[in-house]
């Protein structure tokens, strides 16, 4: 079941829904890319074509599918 997670990215309060395996994911890839949370999700942000948290699934999909 999706929760919802708050964060700050480049100083503006959001939030993502997403299920639990994809918010570990999402921490995961910060640590190995050596970003910080915000810092991966802002540039995620920056990119996308939809909602934050599709984008974010997105992301993490092509990523999983590159590596």
């Amino acid at each position: 079941m999706p929760k919802k997670y708050s964060l700050t990215i480049q100083g503006h309060a959001t939030s993502l829904t997403l299920e639990p395996i994809f918010w570990a994911a999402l921490n995961e890839a910060a640590a190995q890319e050596g970003k910080s949370l915000a810092a991966l999700v802002a540039e995620i942000d920056e990119a996308r074509t939809t909602n934050l948290s599709s984008a974010v699934r997105v992301w993490l999909f092509e990523r999983a599918r590159a590596g």
